[in-house]
């Protein structure tokens, strides 16, 4: 049996949602005890991305075709989630990984054959801001830059990165997208920062690579929902290309908002809060009242995030792609999960207290990796709510083509 007849056979029994999320579960205790020693290496340890790969985490947005369980956008915010409720930074890379195997997955079948075709657990990573130079040369391009910050890049084969592409006389006239082996990359260690740090999100270096013209995709057209893929049957992938970038990188913020709850819920019994009467922070009213209002942020977080999912997961199964105030809002929604995600998560330190910020205490692992991740150019909230107000208004002044 070849590798990729296994892996169509593999693909037969896809778990269920459920299924995925109940071996996350098996593996957190495992992924929590890596976590430490992960944001010191600044990468992932191994053994979690063996154990993880092994249980099919890295499968939910890679085609049937090639072994994966081509699932839903519900369902890689979801398999993230429950990732980050071990680890932020590990969630990180699964949910980027994730949706740059569903990003392959627009591609041309020639394209996807070369990432998966031999080897069905390639993992893709990628940075889409075009920071290169290209070349339009027979058959393709060839391309010289430099990309930051590629997440997951100690983990990946391939990486997906953006260019610009000028007409004869040097004007921009698409941003495109090249699918790239690392073999034909270099990395630069550069990722030294205060939180997200075993996401290994260092710099990519192409120095003239040729890249064939099958491993390009526009991404103008790609925004309106035109993808080279010839395999338009496949739901996943006719599924809104900003909406699905933007959201994805909520996963792990709904995990970690998660996890901060019941860690200061469990110790409210146990834990006195100095200096005032009370032997423990469940008896005080202050405290239930920053519980209960952290909690229902995070609830929010979900009901805004899910909301979005659903969305874009209706409309690729209906055949229809999101009209701009649809996916404007998604981008929103986006904004508005991750601010009050971090909110709730201020608010636990403050009800947890001082101890909080201990070393051996994951609140503070996960404090700092949220704040981190919710800085993500794509998902700020005051440049979120303003491409969605001006949808809203139907003004034609917007700031971003990304919608």
């Amino acid at each position: 049996m070849s590798a990729t007849e296994a892996a169509r056979a593999a693909a037969a029994a896809a778990p269920s949602s459920d299924e995925l999320i109940a071996r996350i579960r098996e593996l957190q205790p495992l992924i929590e005890k890596n976590a430490a020693q992960g944001e010191a290496d600044r990468r992932v340890v191994e053994e979690s991305i063996t154990a993880l790969t092994d249980a099919g985490v890295f499968r939910v947005a890679q085609p049937r075709r090639y072994g994966g369980y081509q699932t839903s956008v519900r369902t890689m915010l979801d398999v993230s989630a429950a990732v980050a409720e071990a680890d932020g930074g590990t969630a990180w890379v699964v949910a980027l990984c994730n949706v740059c195997a569903w990003l392959t997955g627009l591609f041309s079948e020639q394209a996807q054959d070369d990432v998966w075709g031999t080897t069905p657990d390639a993992k893709v990573s990628g940075v889409l801001t075009p920071s290169a130079e290209a070349v339009k040369v027979d058959g393709g391009f060839r391309l010289t830059g430099r990309w930051f910050y590629n997440s997951g890049s100690w983990h990946a084969s391939w990486a997906i990165l953006g260019f610009p592409i000028l007409d004869d006389n040097g004007q921009l006239v698409d941003q495109g997208l090249a699918l790239v082996p690392f073999a034909d990359l270099e990395l630069e260690e550069t990722w030294f920062v205060a939180g997200m740090s075993s996401s290994g999100s260092n710099c990519l270096i192409a120095t003239d690579v040729f890249i064939p013209e099958h491993r390009v995709m526009s991404g103008v057209a790609a925004i309106e929902g035109n993808y080279p893929t010839e395999h338009t049957d496949e739901v996943l992938y006719r599924a809104a290309f900003v909406p699905v970038l933007a959201l994805v990188l909520a996963g792990p913020q709904l995990g970690m908002g998660r996890k901060a709850l019941e860690i200061v819920t469990k110790k409210a019994a146990g834990k006195a809060i100095a200096y005032t009467f009370f032997s423990a922070q469940a008896d005080s009213t202050a405290f239930q009242l920053q519980l209960a209002e952290a909690a229902l942020m995070i609830d929010t977080a979900h009901l805004h995030a899910y909301r979005s999912a659903d969305d874009i997961d209706r409309a690729a199964a209906a055949g229809v792609y999101p009209d701009t105030l649809l996916r404007a809002r998604v981008r929103a929604d986006t904004g508005w999960a991750l601010q009050h995600v971090t909110k709730a998560i201020d608010i636990l330190l403050y009800a947890h207290g001082a101890g909080s910020f201990a070393q051996v205490n994951p609140l503070q692992r996960i404090w700092r990796d949220s704040a981190v991740a919710a800085r993500h150019a794509v998902t700020l909230p005051a440049v979120n709510f303003e491409v969605y107000g001006k949808a809203l208004l139907g003004r034609t002044d917007q700031i971003t083509p990304l919608i």
